[in-house]
């Protein structure tokens, strides 16, 4: 797959996001058990992501890029609920680690990632209406509100 056309990349967030609290607030609910794989290629948001997931609850796994994440799911044993995957990866899009990765954990649902908006990334093609989305940066709430969404049903890999 071909990388986003040029203008497209001018349109990438790099502001910062929101600072989170020492510890998840219990009563949102948002929390789960599922065991989610991360994969962002940007260190500072895959660990920042990873600790989020884990103080909520997830067992987190996680690849820098699409290769690690075939790797990965290959040797892993367990069940992975969900793909929390950047759409823009160095190695393979996150498009493509989906095609990937689906004969090997069909089951498996998918969130995708991005700094650049939904509008944009469906608009040049990049993915389909409808597709599970959460553009960056995001608040803490958005990505546990998101990620119940998808793993309870609501929204399934197109």
């Amino acid at each position: 797959m071909k990388p986003p056309p040029a203008n497209l990349l001018s349109l990438r967030v790099e502001e910062m996001a929101e600072r989170l609290p020492a510890q998840p607030q219990a009563s949102s609910g948002l929390g789960g058990t599922e065991t989610i794989l991360l994969v962002e290629d940007e260190e500072g948001v895959r660990g920042l992501t990873r600790q989020l997931l884990q103080r909520h609850g997830y067992t987190v796994l996680e690849a820098e890029h699409g290769q690690d994440a075939l790797l990965l799911c290959e040797r892993y044993s367990g069940a992975i609920h969900l793909l929390l995957s950047d759409v823009v990866l160095a190695q393979m899009s996150g498009r493509e680690l989906v095609q990937r990765l689906s004969p090997l954990r069909p089951k498996m649902k998918v969130l995708y990632m991005s700094g650049y908006s939904d509008e944009a990334i469906v608009h040049h093609g990049v993915l389909e209406p409808g597709t599970a989305f959460l553009q960056k940066p995001f608040t803490t709430e958005a990505l546990m509100r998101k990620l119940r969404e998808v793993l309870d049903g609501q929204k399934v890999r197109p």
